[in-house]
């Protein structure tokens, strides 16, 4: 098993000023560095606290490289859909070189109305874009003189400058929510996984990995060689009862924000968002019922230590976590306090290194 961070910032301006979100995070970006996290990852959203911040996660990861030489640096996930695929292929192609071959690409559709709204994308074209996009992404990476005859974006010939570091390109993960079939897509392309277990029983995301790692075999893939992320929100502290409040407190916040983000789905059908109209109505955090179902990781090294074997039994000791430890409603001394107690005494139960 290994462990990385992600950032999910969900404040706003009136709850702290974004200059001072940015230092805070990469000062646990240099944290994870020393402490030997596997990788940092920053997300991709707009307009509302619930992730606005990050609109341009390749931004924050260049500043996250010129400051690290071992973590790895993960989009989590950049949105296809949003930018034409030549740009997008450039930016990511330039932070793979900026930091020297340690570039993670996820991909994702989004699933707010309003930002496909204000990117003028009508929300059914969502797959269909994402899957052209990635795929002419991944060839200008790897060919030269690419002509491009797409139903959304005709270009070429034209050969991507600079190069990836990483061949024949970096590694290629697809975001997934709700839908089944995303995963057997991603195992029979051969992409990578992550996703949320927040949003599916622990009996679904079962089924899902199974039928993930089972079309990667059915690929003629080796076993064992595809690399799934799970992202829990993660609060650690010495006592129980204060990482327990804590954690309320973030996962309280955290849900409001959502909330906003989603209100839009109220008025809002898509044919490929079968369902995601009920998010309108998500309601409180749920914050005890989340933390017994494993979809939280709060509590005393110890508490987190077994709430760790149960994810490993649960989805194998393969999985890597990405930890959501600064969203930016408890303080930075809070996300370094859990940094260093995973570090120093949770993870070194686990055999490998973090």
């Amino acid at each position: 098993m290994k462990f990385g961070i992600v950032f999910f910032p969900t404040v706003s301006p009136a709850d702290k000023p974004a200059p001072q979100y940015f230092d805070e995070a990469l000062r646990l970006v240099d944290l994870a560095e020393e402490l030997g996290f596997d990788h940092v990852k920053m997300v991709e959203h707009y307009f509302f606290p619930y992730g606005g911040y990050s609109p341009d996660p390749v931004t924050f990861l260049a500043a996250a490289a010129g400051r690290t030489s071992r973590v790895r640096l993960g989009t989590s996930a950049t949105i296809p859909a949003f930018v034409h695929p030549v740009k997008l292929a450039g930016k990511l192609a330039m932070l793979d070189n900026i930091s020297h071959g340690r570039l993670d690409a996820a991909f994702g559709r989004a699933f707010l109305p309003d930002e496909f709204k204000a990117f003028g994308i009508p929300m059914d074209e969502s797959k269909s874009r994402f899957v052209e996009n990635v795929e002419a992404v991944k060839r200008l990476w790897t060919r030269e003189d690419v002509v491009w005859e797409g139903t959304y974006h005709q270009f070429g010939p034209v050969t991507l400058l600079p190069r990836p570091v990483q061949q024949p390109h970096p590694p290629v993960f697809v975001t997934t929510a709700k839908s089944p079939e995303s995963s057997a897509e991603a195992g029979r392309a051969g992409h990578h996984l992550q996703t949320v277990p927040n949003v599916m029983s622990t009996e679904e995301l079962q089924d899902r990995l199974r039928v993930y790692r089972s079309e990667w075999a059915a690929g003629g893939r080796e076993a064992g060689t595809e690399r799934i992320h799970l992202t829990y929100p993660c609060v650690v502290a010495h006592d129980s009862a204060e990482a327990r409040a804590k954690g309320r407190f973030d996962d309280e916040r955290n849900t409001a924000a959502l909330s906003a983000a989603v209100a839009s789905w109220a008025t809002t059908t898509s044919s490929a968002y079968p369902g995601y109209e009920r998010m309108a109505s998500i309601g409180e955090s749920r914050f005890e019922e989340k933390l017994a179902g494993k979809k939280l990781i709060v509590g005393s090294p110890n508490q987190v230590h077994e709430q760790l074997e149960q994810l490993a039994e649960w989805f194998g000791h393969d999985i890597t976590l990405s930890l959501g430890v600064h969203s930016g409603h408890l303080s930075v001394d809070d996300a370094a306090t859990t940094l260093r107690l995973l570090a120093e005494q949770v993870i070194p139960k686990f055999s490998g290194t973090p």
